[in-house]
């Protein structure tokens, strides 16, 4: 328990006592949705996959809690893992608005003097709140799981602030001050794709390491994890995440 919001600590079977390597999990959910228990059930299945220890961060939202009490709580929870993590064995990762939470994250705990963590896994993000890139407009109805605009919990979310603040819409961050390694999925018919596509030209143009999966005909979240194509891509975030953990370890990727 931190104060305000609750993480949940889950590990898997099999690791080993010394394994330092936690992964800093933030939900989806358009910022209104996946707390309390799926917030927890959801972190059970990113540990097995990871093969890691997760910290899942099951922060505050709006309607009661606007913006910036989920960045604050993501805050909160890295601050704590920094205090029994060395960053190098810490990788956050979201997807959705977890996605803009990891980001954003990052770009806040830069600002405010804190260390990296050692790689950043981005699926999906929803990088811009403002909605302006192309894919808001191009998949419209093609994108199975957000049908139409998602501008109303974002302005829910937001409660007034400008939408296209850094904090709010990563995309708009100055990467050329420090971001780590990042991986970003995506699919052509998910309606974040522009969102997801322009993050990583602009981790790109920072000179940043990123990597960028997009996969055919996969609409938001891919294919909810029943296609062959779902267990590509996860295992290509796998793979990311152990070079980096190995990296900076100085060992070679884990199998």
């Amino acid at each position: 328990d931190l104060a305000g919001c609750r993480v949940y600590e889950i590990t898997p079977s099999g690791l080993d006592d010394g394994d330092e390597r936690v992964y800093l999990d933030i939900h989806g959910g358009g910022f209104i949705w996946g707390g309390g228990e799926l917030c927890r059930t959801m972190a059970v299945g990113t540990a097995i996959r990871m093969a890691a220890r997760v910290w899942a961060v099951d922060y505050r939202m709006p309607p009661d809690h606007p913006s910036p009490a989920a960045l604050d709580d993501c805050l909160a929870a890295y601050r704590a893992l920094l205090g029994e993590r060395p960053p190098e064995r810490i990788i956050i990762g979201g997807a959705s608005a977890g996605g803009n939470l990891a980001a954003a994250l990052i770009l806040r705990a830069r600002d405010e003097g804190l260390p990296l963590p050692a790689a950043v896994v981005l699926m999906t993000p929803g990088a811009d709140l403002t909605e302006a890139g192309d894919s808001h407009q191009t998949n419209l109805g093609l994108d199975p799981l957000i049908p139409g605009s998602a501008r109303q919990s974002f302005l829910l979310y937001a409660a007034g602030q400008d939408l296209s603040h850094p904090y709010l819409s990563p995309l708009n961050g100055d990467f050329t001050k420090g971001f780590p390694p990042a991986v970003l999925t995506t699919g052509t018919r998910d309606m974040l794709l522009s969102d997801t596509v322009l993050l990583h030209r602009a981790l790109r143009r920072a000179g940043i390491p990123a990597e960028l999966h997009v996969t055919e005909a996969a609409g938001h979240g891919g294919f909810m994890g029943m296609a062959p194509e779902d267990q590509e891509i996860l295992r290509e975030v796998r793979r990311f995440a152990d070079t980096h953990w190995g990296a900076a370890a100085g060992q070679p990727p884990r199998a």
